[in-house]
């Protein structure tokens, strides 16, 4: 619990450096205060734009051919809700295309929950209820894992091409503070990872976009994405099934449901603490 906690301040007011200032583009200023370094632009090089702008089309020329080859629908004005309004609209339309072509419709639907998450494009969970309304818990909830984690996994080796500047111009007090946890944990690495992703206590897109940075290996990211996203997962997956009594997304994670998820990270992140203290004892 205590993790999480600390995160809120180091994001608030950086108070947490957890290594070399400088590694991240700031220096010291004769307050003892942080600032940027002076050149404030875009972080990407030209040459990083054209690699960035070369795999998004590569990804929409893809997302396309797989249009094209669906059958059409007699639903016209398909688009991504962003309310509950408009997602109950659109299971309204797309359950009777579902039902009649589950093979094409699921494989649509893949390809764009996974260039969604890709390129961090909002609305995600909005697709995680829409699989539960459709297809059930059991199978909506297989869904939406694998193409949450086939989605982070993407954005995980995009990163790794290009992602150091952005995340360092955004975030970087807390990629900082990320960066000394990591250190501290190396060999609970999965441990620690799996808190992250049963609990809110950083934002998925952060993780997604730093681990690489960080150096947490691949098979470590994997495996945590794939397991630490099955309790929010079910938990968004069921109440697709009661698309009329939300109101809102905020409906999804009331303080019961976020207490509940937090415990479960506790029992991943248990055995590093232990540890920690025994070292410190």
């Amino acid at each position: 619990m205590m993790v999480g906690a600390r995160v809120i301040v180091v994001t608030e007011d950086g108070r947490e450096d957890g290594g070399g200032g400088g590694e991240f583009g700031f220096v010291d200023s004769p307050s003892g205060k942080k600032t940027k370094m002076e050149g404030a632009r875009f972080p990407l090089s030209r040459g990083e734009i054209s690699v960035a702008v070369g795999v998004f089309v590569v990804f929409c020329v893809g997302l396309g051919c797989i249009y094209l080859t669906m059958p059409e629908a007699e639903y016209g004005k398909l688009k991504l809700p962003r309310t509950m309004s408009e997602l109950r609209l659109l299971k309204e339309n797309l359950a009777v295309y579902a039902s009649d072509h589950p093979a094409q419709f699921i494989l649509g639907y893949c390809s764009t929950y996974i260039f969604m998450q890709t390129f961090m494009i909002p609305g995600t969970i909005f697709m995680s209820l829409l699989a539960g309304a459709l297809f059930g818990v059991v199978r909506g909830l297989v869904l939406v894992v694998f193409n949450a984690t086939a989605g982070a996994s993407s954005c995980f080796f995009l990163s790794k091409l290009i992602g150091r500047p952005i995340v360092t111009w955004l975030w970087p007090e807390k990629l900082r503070f990320f960066q000394g946890e990591i250190a501290k944990r190396r060999e609970k690495l999965l441990n620690y990872m799996l808190f992250l992703r049963v609990t809110p206590t950083l934002p998925n897109l952060f993780i997604n976009l730093a681990s690489p940075i960080v150096d947490i290996p691949f098979h470590v990211f994997f495996l945590a994405t794939l397991v630490g996203l099955l309790p929010a997962s079910f938990i968004t997956v069921k109440a697709g099934l009661a698309l009329g009594d939300l109101k809102s997304v905020k409906d999804l994670y009331d303080f019961k449901t976020l207490v509940v998820l937090f415990l479960i990270g506790s029992v991943a992140i248990f055995p590093t603490l232990m540890k920690r203290k025994r070292i410190y004892e």
